[in-house]
């Protein structure tokens, strides 16, 4: 996982770096402080293992496997890769293990500024309900993700701006707790 501050050029193609120059880099810490989890599981022999601890703790009952590319999708793609990158919220926590390829997800952090997550094979990460994020494919196009879910497999976006939303509320209130 490498995270950093978006560039906000929203003009050239989402699946780019957006790195600033010169580099701002995000800590793990930080990202703890948005709500923001994260671990690191290799793909060796007691990965499943690893995984199944987190969801035993974290009380995630259900899961799937999503596979994002061309090919995987077929006609779809075009449509699923913009409706993953619009800005939104889940009233559920976001889960994804990686099991293969790469992709982006971006977050607000408390000046409302985009920071980019780069992730790749064997990273693990959690985003907390309510929080505004977009997810993205970076230039390989492609990704196989493990999906976490507390209840039924859902994956409802609640699009920006939802600033009402209970969870979004909440979730306000548990990050200025922390800071």
């Amino acid at each position: 996982m490498r995270a950093y501050h978006h560039d906000g050029d929203n003009t050239a193609d989402q699946r780019l770096p957006h790195e600033y120059t010169p580099f701002s880099p995000v800590t793990p810490e930080e990202l703890g402080r948005l709500g923001v989890l994260y671990w690191r599981i290799e793909k060796r022999d007691d990965w499943l293992e690893q995984i199944n601890a987190v969801a035993q703790e974290r009380s995630y009952r259900n899961r799937d496997v999503i596979k994002v590319s061309k090919e995987a999708m077929g006609d779809v793609y075009e449509s699923k890769l913009k409706t993953f990158y619009e800005e939104h919220l889940h009233e559920d926590e976001e889960i994804r293990y990686i099991l293969d390829g790469s992709g982006y997800f971006d977050v607000r952090d408390e000046q409302d500024r985009w920071i980019r997550i780069a992730l790749t094979t064997g990273d693990l990460l959690v985003l907390p309900a309510g929080i505004y994020h977009r997810f993205t494919l970076d230039s390989n196009n492609y990704i196989e993700a493990m999906r976490l879910f507390k209840d039924e497999p859902k994956w409802t976006p609640i699009n920006r701006p939802a600033d009402s939303n209970p969870f979004r509320l909440s979730y306000l209130q548990s990050v200025r707790t922390t800071v």
